[in-house]
Formats: structure tokens, sequence, C-alpha cells
């Protein structure tokens, strides 16, 4: 154990009396750290259990029933239970995308296409979590929901938002300079004004009853009413939550199968002529690709003659449909290349001559030459109506054309829409392309190539693009084929194509090219079906053309679609006899020999009728071997039979007319049946043609066969090439997916035997064929096994469901089948990657969980037993498993295999093997009951000895059960078919699961996600149709189901544990679908037992993380773990927040009650609630279970002296926000009382957060020693025009020489002794703080209270410490910081930031000195090094330390988007002034607690100087005139509840308060002035009422005034003014005190300091004329004639300038008089003799030196502070 981690070790080895004593001696005292060590002291009366152990759950369902709550309505009411309907199973009709459901027209359909037809229509069946979008995996804080949430939020208003902007300092100053100057119009004519000016300035509005004697009491209940009213309720509203990548627990809704489409192209013909009109010409258009050569989409026929032309043809054309009409067709391109070309095809009428003497005319007319070429033209029109006339239904081909497709989209212009050529809106389009992409269409091969190709292939975004083609190239009819045109393709993208030679074929096609719309009108499917919104069928429709992909698409069948595609390619007639020249190919799809067996299955083209029995081939002239370019297109009938048969009859036209030479003549025939061994038969055929009609009962054998007497043409060879395809829903054309269907519809059918292939099965065959059919699953293709996903694995799940009967065997395929899900599984996982979520779920198997899978005993038409193939009637066995299991088992649940008997090997090779080893082992009683052997006991769950044991219990259940099944009833002997027994799919798969082992073990582990997801559904399933939704919990699932779960989840968490290092990947996926699983059953099963199974989880990771050198990983595995079970939709609920751990709320509990309430037990059993509610101790732990491992986690973690968990305190910390972030919106949670519960969850939070003081983030070093934001400051300084005041000049204003005045470094404990930990990053304390805030906002007062009582004064300090730090943390940054970060941030790189720098330095001095001090003119970019932290420090200090660190900044810049407007500046500044309000309020609610707690107590005071700091920070930070008021009420309560503590005690604080309640009276904002002079007022009164004059606070306001004048730039004395006259109303309304000499000492104290201000600020003025400078300087001076510090330091002062100006007597007489003030005090101070008496030893020199004599009655003793020597 050398490498046990250093905290493992000190929980094991301190003993208590150490620790008492290092508690009593430095350390804080908290509670939490006896905790952490495993003491069992006087702390707690529990067994205390480590941190770092879990405890043991309670076990919920006993407690909700033995704690039936006492309130029977009420809003606590619903944290108890979950809500009743909190599942349900929804059915829910899918969405067809056509108007009528696409099904076969047959009414009778074998059992495979009425399956697959059933798994196209049925309803999605939906498990709906319906309270799941609350819980934190679907309740992300976003960003829209934040604005949501931040609606109505009241504008704060700051004084620093109201100053002037600050972006041209200079004008801003010679601004002030002439408003200030345009007072002298007034009459004073004096800028330096008189009493006379006091005396006539407005006062603020007085606060009423300010001098009323209210009782504190009143004066308490009143202030909180105030605070409380109008607050935000939401505190996260207010805080961005902080940045996470996609949160763990986030696991969408997968999305609803569909059919795929590729990005869709719409493309409109519009018109199509040629320099002469002398005939009808037919166009088709397909898209091709040139690089997989291949057809990529089927042909679109449009006809644009018009209708004279048509008119030609009418004796052969019947009437046209409406559905053949169209002119504009949507393609989809799956694999958007640049090799994509749209190729249109003419041809025209058949008539004699070849292609080019035909295409001839159409290149020497010209339009133009109509009028010279008439008669010419009256000929050519004569013999092309006689063509049509006579050959009317044949077609020669013409001419062709391609258009280059991803020319055209990227000379559109890709984005930029013009709408001026767009017909369809372009709003309609949603996302680019490449969002709507579904991925998994593309393998990973394919994946790689479409990405990496071109950018520009994107179809969705693209201008439309009106095209006009003027060339076509004439066809030759010996380059007809495909080949050919590929290399015509190929050759058309070089520059110097050898078409460009041809001559080419005048004409203008012009068509539109667009993105499609999301949802078109008027629209057919290939099948010709309308697709929804088609208003009306008599408008001319769109076609959507169907796709064949140039590579394999991977998306399940949703539809019923069964095409056939029939391309004759070539025939070679070359050694025929006889004539056999101008050849068509006649095809028909036959379902019979006789001629009219032809079905009307063929698609028409265009201009025709909709279907047609037969298709003819376009003739090419005089050729006997001819190429075809054909495309017949053909709906295949759902139920094939052998009779089934496409039929090719060959013709020979005769184009001349000859007598007694008929049209047509047949030379030649040949066939193809449709089904070979039952399977569709498809692909590339090179055909034999037989020179007669094919004799009977030809169309089951290939035309291969040699048929006697049969007459062939070339000897039997095969000369006629023809290719057909299926595109179909129903056919797999997957010979193992093929073999697997149909064994098992023959197992449904009892069809024996099945012809599969060139097998006959038979019955004593078919379990091992059905074996291997299933393992050969895994070599067919993944394309099909994709496209039957859902139909493959809800069979493979009825074989588990639904074991077979053969031959009387009942046959066990669960493992069979479990293995195959598993391989299928991984196989989609490994090739299809780009398909999933971030949780590496497959989207397409998350699919098929959420909407497909159902139980299969609940299928309305299960097959009903009738006569099979047996002949009699089949009987079932019925035989569920509760009636085979006897009574001793299921009372005793013995165990049929010792673990240790040597005969049983661990893993049966097959379920078979597996019963016979126990028959034979254990043998079988006559009664068909186990005999009981007295195996291993039942051990009750949660106590398994270790994993294994637990795995081998559950392998001896499993033979145990299987065997169970075999039945040796002599009426099974002779039944094949399917038992009905209903095996419970979750039981099996628990079963098989744990019992796996080897490679299928490891390939379900791989994806246990999935079979976690299936489980779950079937458990819901199951409950729901047994109507067991509402039953107790404990009873709702079998107890050998539990213990396979327990079994199972312990197996997987020990996985977890042990290869976490080397499958780092897997063991992710591992642990989160494990959590996952969890959290869902906390909603189906009993909650106490998936507590323990959370427990054995948590059990396995501590156990191994005490001897692991870095636990990070582990640890960090195990918060993901955490945080998804915390997800849960019921987390609160499920955290027993009404448990009476508690002590009795009553509203406001006073002391006296509580006592009462507790007469039956001690108080300290009361106190010890207390306690345990704020601690992580055992019992809190147990009954807020989750709640108690968050904040367990969240104490480990950021224990200071845990090794190696540094880099999770975001982690742990964002957990935390994360929950309460959600709690805080939930609508569940809205109502005050419960929000008291949930915080109730978290209280312990408050102790944790009070360790970690050291550690966090100091805020407050982002503030200059004065105690004011830097983002103030920098503002100050930047107001300095030029060189305006020296740096000594302005001390010496603000009344210091040096910076001698400092304070002590800082309060908080870590300052001395310099912090020994690593801190928190900022964002992280920001979390934790505002975590904080939260719960002591919600919180009951009453509860706090009562801890805060219980607290040590060094526990309250350190709360107060936070609460300090609070203050700093969430100060309000001012508009100007975010308008300037806005403008700053840009400037992205460091080098254009020292730029910057340089062009500010370069200028004058000042402003040199003034970046060079204040580096971060960000704000919030300012980070200094941790010197001190300086509430209250002097006014200046170095400023050497400020640098630009945006990395550690707080506050986050979105740099994402470039400049934000206005707008979003706006109301970032107010969220933020909000957030700053109501975080200080919290503050301030707090405070007063803690006030509360030391007046209720009369003990503590000691900590009233630390309540007071925390205010004091918080009156000198940037803060809302809101804020202010609430705050300087609760000041004015504090100094009346306890005015010695300013006045004798903390006379530093009183200093201090004097200074922020100045500042506040010169505030541009009228209620803050009004505020702050009440406190001002208040205190002189109370001071002088305690000792009868207030000498103190008079210095010190006097010293203030001087610093504020002195420091303060933006400081407008006309403010300050109104102030002083507010405070001379209040002394002349104070009755009380008019006898007394207070009121005239006020005055005199308010003229004084008036005089100081005008003076102050006139010396300001006139920086330029010595003589008034130095006059103002004697003046002030005077002014201090009471604070002798001050008046020494202006004597000083006044001595420099004079001698800087060689004034050396009026300098040596400044002195003398600092000299005699010296010694006045000194002889006050001590009497020696060799000292002066006083300034009369001086008067010999001077005799005004007598005016420095102490004589008023208010100086102050000189041992008293303000006086320095």
């Amino acid at each position: 154990m050398a490498e046990r981690r250093a905290f493992a070790q000190k929980i094991s080895r301190t003993v208590a009396a150490e620790v008492r004593k290092q508690i009593s001696g430095q350390y804080s005292g908290s509670p939490q750290l006896l905790k952490n060590l495993n003491i069992v002291g006087n702390i707690s009366h529990h067994t205390t259990v480590p941190l770092t152990e879990a405890v043991d759950p309670v076990d919920l369902e006993d407690y909700l029933v033995t704690h039936p709550l006492a309130m029977d309505s009420g809003p606590l009411r619903d944290l108890i239970e979950f809500p009743p309907d909190d599942i349900e199973v929804v059915y829910s009709p899918r969405d067809c995308r056509t108007l009528v459901s696409a099904v076969p027209e047959e009414s009778e359909m074998d059992p495979h296409v009425r399956d697959c037809i059933r798994s196209y229509t049925e309803d999605w069946a939906i498990v709906i979590r319906k309270y799941h979008k609350l819980g934190t995996g679907f309740n992300p804080n976003t960003l829209d929901k934040q604005k949501e949430r931040q609606k109505g939020l009241p504008k704060q208003v700051f004084e620093s938002d109201e100053a002037p902007d600050g972006n041209s300092y200079q004008d801003e100053q010679d601004d002030l300079k002439r408003r200030s100057m345009s007072i002298d119009d007034t009459p004073r004519g004096s800028w330096a004004c008189s009493i006379f000016d006091l005396k006539n300035s407005l006062p603020d509005a007085l606060l009423p009853s300010l001098l009323d004697r209210t009782p504190n009491e009143e004066i308490d209940r009143q202030n909180d009413d105030q605070r409380k009213s109008n607050r935000h309720k939401e505190l996260f509203a207010l805080h961005p939550s902080p940045d996470e990548e996609e949160p763990i627990e986030r696991l969408g809704v997968p999305d609803v199968p569909k059919e795929h489409f590729g990005q869709r192209l719409l493309v409109k013909c519009l018109s199509l002529k040629f320099e002469i009109e002398i005939e009808p010409i037919f166009a088709s258009l397909a898209l091709y690709d040139v690089k997989e050569k291949k057809k990529i989409s089927e042909n679109f026929y449009f006809d644009l003659n018009s209708e004279q032309m048509k008119g030609l043809l009418r004796p052969h054309v019947p009437p046209a449909a409406i559905t053949t009409l169209a002119r504009s067709a949507i393609f989809s391109i799956t694999y958007p290349s640049q090799d994509v070309f749209l190729v249109i095809k003419l041809e025209k009428v058949l008539q004699q001559g070849d292609i080019g003497e035909c295409a001839e005319p159409y290149m020497i007319f010209k339009e133009a030459d109509a009028t010279k070429n008439k008669e010419k033209l009256e000929k050519l029109k004569s013999q092309a109506d006689q063509f049509c006339q006579r050959l009317g239904k044949y077609r020669m081909p013409f001419a062709w054309t391609a258009i280059h497709l991803m020319n055209i989209v990227s000379s559109a212009g890709s984005l930029e829409r013009d709408s001026t050529e767009v017909e369809i809106s372009t709003g309609e389009r949603k996302g680019s392309w490449s969002e709507r992409r579904n991925s998994s269409i593309v393998g990973r091969r394919s994946l790689e190539r479409t990405t990496s190709g071109d950018d520009a292939c994107n179809l969705t975004s693209f201008r439309p693009a009106t095209l006009t083609v003027t060339n076509f190239f004439k066809q030759e009819g010996d380059r007809l084929s495909d080949e050919d045109l590929y290399k015509f393709l190929a050759d058309m993208r070089r520059p110097s194509s050898v078409l460009r030679r041809l001559r080419p074929i005048t004409a203008q096609l012009k068509i539109d090219i667009s993105p499609a719309p999301e949802n078109p009108h008027y629209c057919l499917t290939p099948e010709l079906l309308q697709v929804k919104l088609y208003p009306d069928s008599r408008v001319r429709p769109t076609r959507e053309i169907l796709e064949f992909p140039a590579r394999d698409v991977y998306v399940p069948n949703t539809t019923y679609r069964n095409l056939l595609y029939i391309y004759p390619q070539s025939l070679n007639f070359a050694n025929r006899q006889g004539s056999a020249r101008n050849i068509t190919v006649k095809v028909q799809f036959m379902c019979g020999e006789d001629l009219s067996n032809a079905m009307p299955v063929i698609f028409g083209k265009s201009s025709c009728s909709e279907f047609s029995k037969e298709a003819y081939t376009a003739v090419v002239y005089h050729n006997r071997s001819p190429d075809f370019h054909e495309e017949v297109k053909a709906k295949l009938p759902a139920a094939l039979t052998d009779q089934h048969h496409l039929l090719f009859t060959f013709y020979h036209v005769s184009c001349q007319q000859k007598q007694n030479t008929p049209l047509e003549t047949p030379v030649g025939y040949t066939w193809i049946p449709m089904l070979q061994n039952g399977r569709l038969k498809t692909g590339q055929f090179c055909l034999p043609v037989s020179l007669e009609k094919p004799p009977q009962a030809y169309s089951v054998l290939s035309p291969e066969v040699p048929l006697p007497g049969m007459k062939w043409v070339d000897n039997h060879k095969g000369v006629f090439n023809v290719e057909v395809v299926a595109v179909s829903s129903i056919h797999t054309q997957d010979p193992y997916l093929d073999k697997f269907f149909a064994l098992v519809n023959a197992l449904d059918e009892h069809m024996f035997p099945v012809r599969i292939g060139d097998m006959r099965i038979m019955e004593n065959n078919l379990e091992n064929e059905l074996k291997s059919s299933i393992s050969a699953l895994n070599s067919s293709q993944l394309e099909p096994v994709v496209r039957f996903l859902h139909l493959l694995l809800d069979k493979l799940i009825l074989l588990v469901v639904r074991p077979p009967i053969i031959a009387g065997q009942i046959v066990n395929l669960g493992q069979a089948s479990f293995e195959a899900m598993a391989s299928i599984i991984n196989r989609l996982h490994k090739n299809l990657e780009g398909n999933h979520d971030q949780h590496g779920r497959n989207s397409l198997l998350a699919s098929y969980i959420y909407y497909v899978f159902r139980l299969p005993n609940t299928y309305p038409n299960s097959p009903s037993p009738g006569p099979g193939g047996l002949g009699g009637s089949v009987h079932y066995a019925t035989m569920a498993r509760s009636a085979v299991r006897p009574a001793s088992l299921n009372l005793n649940r013995s165990r049929s295999l010792s673990n240790s008997n040597p005969d049983i090997s661990g893993t049966p090779t097959s379920p078979d093997d597996e019963v016979r080893s126990i028959i034979s082992s254990k043998g079988l009683d006559r009664s068909n009951s186990w005999v009981n052997t007295g195996g291993p006991k039942a051990a009750p769950w949660g106590s398994n000895p270790s994993p294994s044991a637990e795995s081998t219990q559950a392998m001896d259940r499993s033979c145990n059960r299987m065997s169970s099944h075999t039945e040796t009833s002599s009426f099974l002997q002779t039944l094949t078919g399917r038992l009905p027994t209903k095996k419970l799919f979750h039981e099996e798969l628990a079963l098989q699961w744990v019992v796996c082992s080897g490679s299928v073990r490891e390939s379900a582990l791989q994806q246990a996600w999935f079979f976690f997801e299936l489980m779950v559904k079937s458990m819901v399933h199951h409950l729901y149709f047994n109507d067991k939704l509402d039953a107790p919990r404990k009873s709702r699932f079998p107890e050998r189901f539990m213990d396979d779960i327990a079994a199972l989840v312990s197996t997987i968490a020990s996985d977890i544990v042990s290869r976490f290092q080397k499958d780092t990947e897997m063991v992710e996926r591992l642990n989160t679908s494990l959590a996952f699983f969890l959290n869902d059953l906390l909603s189906v099963m009993d909650r106490g037992f998936v507590f323990s199974l959370i427990k054995t989880c948590y059990k396995q990771v501590s156990s191994k993380l005490y001897s692991l050198p870095n636990p990070s990983v582990l640890v960090s595995l195990r918060l993901d773990f955490l945080r998804i079970i915390c997800s849960h939709e019921h987390y609160v609920t499920l955290n027993l927040p009404c448990s009476l751990l508690t002590p009795p709320a009553s509203p406001s509990p006073s002391v006296s009650s509580a006592t009462s309430q507790s007469s039956g037990f001690s108080t300290n059993v009361q106190d010890q609630k207390i306690a345990n509610m704020f601690e992580l101790s055992v019992p809190f732990r147990q009954q807020h279970y989750l709640a108690g491992l968050v904040l367990t986690e969240l104490a480990v973690i950021l224990d200071p002296d845990a090794e190696g968990l540094f880099g999770l305190h975001k982690k742990v910390i964002n957990m935390v926000h994360n929950l309460l972030s959600s709690h805080d919106s939930d609508p569940r949670f809205s109502d005050p009382q419960i929000k008291a519960r949930v915080a109730m969850l978290y209280l312990p939070l408050i102790g944790v957060i009070m360790e970690t003081v050291p550690q966090l983030y100091d805020f407050t070093e982002t503030h200059n020693q004065r105690g004011r934001p830097i983002c103030i400051a920098t503002d100050d300084y930047e107001s300095e025009s030029g060189n305006m005041i020296s740096q000594t000049v302005a001390m010496a204003i603000a009344g210091t020489s040096v910076p001698q005045l400092t304070r002590p470094g800082s309060f908080l404990l870590t300052s001395t002794s310099g912090r020994q930990h690593t801190s928190f990053s900022a964002e992280s304390s920001r979390s934790l703080l505002i975590c904080l805030l939260w719960v002591l906002k919600n919180a009951d007062e009453a509860v706090l209270q009562k801890w805060f009582t219980d607290l040590s004064v060094l526990q309250l300090n350190r709360l107060l410490d936070l609460l300090y730090l609070c203050v700093s943390c969430f100060e309000y940054k001012g508009k100007k910081v975010f308008e300037r970060m806005n403008s700053l941030t840009f400037k992205k790189s460091k080098d254009m930031r020292a730029k910057l720098e340089e062009a500010i330095l370069g200028s004058i001095g000042a402003r040199q000195e003034m970046v060079r001090r204040s580096r971060g003119q960000l704000g919030t970019y300012t980070i200094s090094s941790p010197s001190e932290r300086s509430p209250s420090g002097s006014a200046f200090g170095s400023q050497e330390n400020l640098r630009w660190r945006k990395d550690m900044t707080h506050w986050r810049q979105n740099t994402e988007k470039l400049d934000k407007s206005r707008a979003e500046i706006e109301h970032e500044a107010l969220i933020d002034g909000n957030l700053a309000t109501e975080a200080n309020l919290i503050i301030l609610d707090t405070l007063e607690i803690v006030v509360q707690t030391v007046s209720v107590t009369e003990s503590k005071e000691s900590i009233l100087g630390g309540v007071l700091k925390v205010l004091l920070h918080s009156m000198a930070c940037n803060q809302s005139a809101v804020y202010l008021q609430h705050c300087f009420a609760t000041q004015r309560a504090l100094v009346s509840k306890f005015p010695e503590l300013l006045f004798e005690e903390e006379t530093e604080q009183c200093a201090d308060l004097c200074l922020r309640l100045l500042r506040h009276c010169s505030s541009s904002i009228s209620t803050i002035r009004s505020h702050a002079s009440a406190s001002l007022y208040l205190l002189m009164r109370q001071n002088f009422e305690i000792g009868n004059n207030f000498a103190r606070v008079k210095m010190q306001v006097t010293m203030s005034l001087s610093s504020l004048v002195g420091t303060s730039q933006n400081f407008n004395e006309e403010f300050l003014r109104r102030s002083l006259k507010t405070i001379l109303t209040y002394a002349e309304e104070d009755l009380e005190l008019r006898e007394t000499t207070f009121p005239d000492q006020v005055q005199d104290l308010v003229f004084n300091l008036h005089m100081i201000l005008s003076d102050t600020v006139k010396m300001k003025e006139h920086q330029e004329d010595p003589e008034m400078l130095i006059d103002l300087m004697y003046r002030i001076a005077k002014g201090y004639q009471t604070s002798p510090d001050l008046r020494l330091t202006w004597l000083q002062n006044m001595a420099g300038k004079h001698s800087e100006r060689s004034n050396h007597a009026e300098a040596a007489q400044c002195l003398v008089h600092s000299a005699a003030l010296v010694a006045e005090y000194l002889s006050m101070l001590e009497d020696r003799k060799y000292l002066p008496v006083g300034c009369v030893t001086f008067q010999n020199v001077s005799s005004n030196v007598l005016e420095e004599s102490a004589v008023s009655d208010d100086v102050v003793s000189p041992d008293e502070e303000g006086w320095h020597v």
C-alpha cells in the first residue's frame, strides 16, 4: 500500500486528540474537517462514514410508506412522490408524406410482405417520460431561455453609468470647465463661494420619520419588508451558465425514421424550340456521375411540343394522363460532386434514313430564312406527317446535350440569394445542407470522400438560375451506350473537346434550376402517389425523380416501394439469318404465358397513359447490332409467383411502305423469370434469343436452359444484354437476409419443407439451419442490413420472446439472437461513424428503440394457431414461466449449480448443452419440478461477496431457468411452430447478457447503451400492458430479474474500474450508458434498489481509487456518472426533500418555540439535527442520497489535500451549478416554500465553500488600494488632462504626503501567510459563489439563523470572508467597460495589443504614466498579483502589477461574434446590473441574519466588526441606487443597535464609514444622496449622544472630505453642496437636540467643510496662478485647524510651493508654524524638559504662531488617531 493516496492515509491514521488540538489551535474549526478525517467525536452521534465512501441509501419505497406526509395538500405535496402520469406509453400515428399511404393493391400477401408492410405503416410506440424535459439533460440554460427569463427586468441605476461618457477624456474635462465656468454668471460672482451659497442651495428630500425613536425590532422589520419586495426570483437567470462542451447528461430525442432524400434540386423545363418545327420531339432528363460511371437518377420524360405537333400522333397515343404531363421535376443528390451532369436526350418519331440524314434539315435551315425555304419546309412537313401516321409508335434517337451541374450551381453564386429570379420564397429552406444532411447515409469510406470534396457542391443555397441551352449534338447510331456517354462527358470537361468540332444542331432549350423548396405543392412520388398538399388534382404536377445514389446509403426503409427498372443494352443479330435491321425490343411484364397476361405495370413516359402493358425501345436505322439507351420502369406486384417473368420480343420494323409487308415482324424472343428459388432475380443478363415463340411452361425456366426442339440465334449463345435493377423495400436482395427471413416465416406459417436457394430444408434440419442463418447474418451486406434493420431486429427479438418449437422441442434461440444483435449493432457502429451522438449512440439504432421497438406479443394480429403444414390442429404449449417453477423453487430460489462443481463448465456452449448438463448433474424429478439440491441460498441484494460471485450466481440461475422450459409432454413431440409463451424480453435480455462471455460479451459491452435502452423500454411496455404502471414499485419485477440486473451492473462497474486506462473511449461510453440506464430505472423500478446499484458502482470505484497513483480519470468518470443520474427530472423528489431530518419548521420560530417543541428531548438533539442538516453527516447523506453524493464529490475534490484532483474543480463545480440553475428555472419549484425545501438539500454547500475560502480566486485584488473598482479608477486617471496636478499635490490634497496611511493588508485569514493552496480559477470561484448565494437566498431564514447560532466566531468570520468576496465577485462592471471590451476584445492578436499600447505610450507623459500604472483599461481584464487584499487601503498604491490576462478573467467575452449591437451592450449591462443588485441584496439579507444571531445570543459581538467590514466594502463598490438605499438602512440600524461598535472599538471603520458616506453624498443620483446624508447626520447625532460632542465624526469627516476632493477627478461639488445643505436641514428640524450645542456644532462643521470644498475646487482651477494658489492653500490649512495631521500636511505643502519659487522667508514661516504645531502636541503627550512647551516657545520667531495652540473644545486628544507623529 506504499502508494496509498495522501488523503487516504490521513483518513485512517489521524488520532482524535491530535485533530481536536489542531482544531482548537489555528484551524477554522469547521465540522467539515472532522468528517473528512473520519473522527467519531462529540460532533455526531452517528457512526461516520468517510466522505470517500458511499453510505447505505435509505430504502425509498419503504420510507415513503412508513413516513406518510403530515400535510395532505399544499405545494409540498408534489415533492413527495413522482406524479401519477409520469410515464406514458403513446401510440402515435406516423406521418405519411403522401395523401394515401403506399401499400400494395393485392389483398393476399405472403408473411414477409405482410411484415414489411406492417413495419412501414404501424404507429410509433413511444414511451414518454412526461416531465423528462424538466431534468437537466433537456433543460439546458440556453441563451434563448436565459433571454426569456430575463424579460421585464427593471433597469438598475448606477452612478458610474450616469457619469458623462468617458470616450474623449480631454473634451470631457474642457466641457466640465466650461460648465463650471458658467456658474460665474450667478450673482455670487466668485467661484470660491461663501456661506451665502450654501444657505441658498436646495437640500435633497428628507427621509420620513428618520428622527423618530422607533424600536430596533420595528426598524428591522420595515427594512426587511422593503428589502424583500420586488426581488428577482431566479438568481441564475442573471448569471451566464459556465462554458461547457455539450453537457454529458444531454440526450436528445432521436430523429423520427423517415425516407431518405439527398439535396433536392428543382428543374423546370420551360421551352424547346428548333430552327424549324416540322415534327414532335420527345425529351428526357437524367443525372449521371462521371467519376462513379453511374446513372444516378431515373429518367424524367417531358413533352414541350405544341398542340399542333402533338396532333400528328393522335392515332397512336391514347389520351394523356395528367401525371405524364409534368414539366418540372425534383432530383435528389446524396453525394453532390464536381462529376455530376444533367444529360438531356431527344428522340423523334422513327423515319426512313439514319440519324445523320434525319438531323440534316435541323442543321441547315435557319428560322430567319423560313420564307425563302418555304417549299422545302412544306415538303419536310408532309414527309414528317406521313411518318407520324405510319410509324407513330416507334422512336429513333435524335440528339443529346449535357449540363455540368456544379458549374451552374457555383456560378449562380452561393448564398447571395437574388429574389428577383426566384419564384420560390427562400425563407422556406431550413438550414444549409450540411446541417440537414443525414450523415447516416454516408459510410465510413464515402464520408471521407464527400467531405474532402469541393465546398461548392452545396445545392441548397445557390441562386436559382435560368439556363438556355443552344447546342445539341446529334446522336451517333453506333455510340449510344452508357459507356460512350461517359466518354463524351469526360471529354466535355476538357478545353479541347472533340465535341466542339462537331457541327451542332441549333436549338433553344430553356430550363430553370433552383434548390427545391421544403414542401412543394403538386408533387408526385416516383410511384405517382400525390405528396401532401395537393390541393387540386387538375394542376400540372411536379415529379419527384427517384435517386440511384452513387454510393451506398444507409437508411432504414420506412415506406413501401417496389419498383423494377429494365435496361436493354445491346443486341447482336450479326449472325442471324434473314433480314432484321430496324430492330426494336418490346418489353412486357407477364403474370402468365398467355398474351393476355401482360400486366399494365409499365410506367408511361410523357403525354401518354399512366401505365401500359408494353414498352418499345428506340430504333437505330439499318443496324443489326444496335445499342439501346432505354429505361423501362415497372412496378412489381407485392406477391411474386413463379409465373411472373419479363418477356422481350424483338421486331423488325419496315420503315418503307411496301406491298404485303407488315409494319413489324417478330424476329426473336427471350425472357427472365422474376423469381429464382423464391428470391427476386436481378442483375446483368446476357440472354440467348430464340427464333420462335417459346413453348408451354417456358416461364419457370431460364432461357439458358436448352429446351428441346427450339431454334436459337447464333447457336444458343448469349446475344442480348439487359440489366434489371430493383428498388424495393420488400426484396432484400441479399441471400443471407433472405434465408433468415424465409426460415423465420416458415416457422410462423408451418410450411415445410422450406425451399431456400437450391436447398430444401426439412423439419428435422430446421433448428440447425435456423441457428446457422442467424450467425450468417454477419456475412450479409451492410446496406441491406440497414435498410431492413427494423424488421430484422423485430424478428430477432421475436425469437427470444417466443421461442420456436421444432418437432416438439422448444428451441431456445435467446443466445443466438443476442449474439446476432450484438454483432449487427457493432457493425453499424463501426461503419457509420458519422452518425453517432456525443455518447456514441448510433442514431438509426436510437430511433429504432425510441419509435419502432415494442414487445412482440403486443401486436394486434399475432399469428393465430391454426392448421399448419403438419395437418391436424396445432397445439400451442401454454407454458408461462410461473407454471413451470415449482413452489420449492419460488420459496427457496435454490441454485441448481454449485459454484465449485467441477463437472460443469462455466460457460456451456449452447443452451441445449446447458440444459443437458443440468439434467445429467441434478436429475429431473418425475413431477417435473426441480429437486432442491440445497445450492447456495439467495443472498439479499446488495450483499454479494464479489462481482464475480454475483455473475456466477446469475449463471447458475440462468441454467436453472433455461432448463425449466423443457417440457416432456407427449403432444409437443410432433409439433413445430411458435411457442406462445410470453417470455419477457427484458428478463431474457438481462439473463443472456449476464451469462454471455468472450467476444459476445465484449461486443455487448461496446454497445451497452443499446441493450440498456431496449431493456428499459421492454420493462415499461410490460408494466403498461399488465396495468402495473401504478403498482407499488417493490412488486413490479420478480426478484430473479432484479438479481440479474444487480449482477449486470456490478460486473459492468468492475469493467469500468479495471479497464478505464486501457480502453478509454469504450469505458467512457460504457460509463455514460450505465448511468443513463440507472437514471431510466429510477423511473420504473424500486428506487431503493436502484440507489443500492449506485452504491455498488461507487464502492467499486472507491476501492480502486485507493490503489491509484493518479485518481483523476476515474473520479472524472464517476462525476459523469453522477451527473447523468442527477439529471433525472425528479431528482428533488428522489432526495426526499420533505424528510424529517430537519427540525420542525415554523415560519419564524423564536428560540422559545424551538425549545418548547423539543420538550420531549434535549435541545442537544435539536442542535444535532441542525448540524446534520448543514453537514455531510451520515443521516444527511442517507436521506438526501443523490444530493449527498453530489456535495460529497464537491467536498472531496475541492479538499486542498486531495491530490491529483485539481483538474476536476471546474467539472464538479459545473455539476452543482448546473443542478441549482435547473432547480431555479423549474416551474415546479417556483413557490418559495418549495424552493426553501430544495435549498435545504444543499445546506452543506455553505460549509463546503467556507472550507475553500483560502483557495477561492481573489476578486478583491482587482480593486486598487482605495477599495474602488479599477474601472472607475482608470477613468480618474484618464481624465487627467495633461499633467494637471502632480502626484504629490494630489496626495497632499488627499491628506497624505507619502502613502503612509496604509491600512493593514486584509482581514482575510490567508493574506499574512501567503496562499499555500492552488487556487481556483476565477470562473470556478464565481460559479461556486453564485451557488452559495442561491442557497442563502432560498434557504429558510429560521434554519440559517439557528445554524449561525451554533457556529463558532471563527466560522462566522469565515462566512463573512465569503460574503466579502462575493461583493467583489459580483460587482457591476459598468456600461463603459462593456463598451470598451466590445471595442477592444476584437484586437485579438497580442501584437495588436502591443501596437495599441505603444500608440498610447508614445504620447504625453501623464498618459504614459496612466497606461503604465493601470495596464488593464479593460476593467475586468485587470488581474493583479496576489499581493494583499486591500478592501480599504490607502489612496494610492503601486499598480505595476496590472497586466493583460484575458485567460484568467472572470468575465467571459463571447468573441465569436464580432461587434455587439448597442442593444446587446445595453442588455448585458442590464443583466449585470440586476445580478450585482440581487447578489448584494442576498449578502445584505445574510448579514442581517448574522446580526440577529448576535442579538439573540447576546454574545459573539466580535463578529460585528466583520459585518461592518462587508457592509463598508459593498458601499465602496459600484452599486445600484436600489441596493444602496437598503444598504444605508441596514448600516443605520447597525449603528443604532451597537453604537459603541464604531465609536469605541472599530475606529478604523468609523473613518472608512465617513469616507464612504461622504463619497455617496456627492453622488449624482438624488436618492443615494438623501440616504447617505441621512446616515451621516445620524452618525454625528449618535456620536454626540454618547459623549456630548462629536469630535471623532467631525475629524473623520473633515479628513474624508480632503481625501475625496484630492483624489477623485470626476467629483462634483454641486452635489456635495446639496448634501451638506440636507444635513443642515436635518439639524434644524431635529427637535430633540435643539436645546443642546449640537445644531451649532453641525453648522460649524458644515460651513468648514464647505469652505474646504470650495477652496480645493478653486485651487485646482488656479493651478497656473501661484499667488492665488498659495492663498488658497493657506485658507485650506486654516480649515483643517481641528485636524492637526492635515494642517501639518498643508503647511508643508505650502512651504514646498514657496521654496519652488524661491520665496524662502515665506517657506520658513510655514515651517515655523509646522514646528509650533508639532511642539504643541508633543507637550500634550509627554512633559520633558528638553521639549519646547508648545507653540508659545516659538512666539518670538513669529507672533502668529499662537494660532497653533490646541484650545478648541473638540480637538482630539493626541493618543487618538488622526494624529501621527
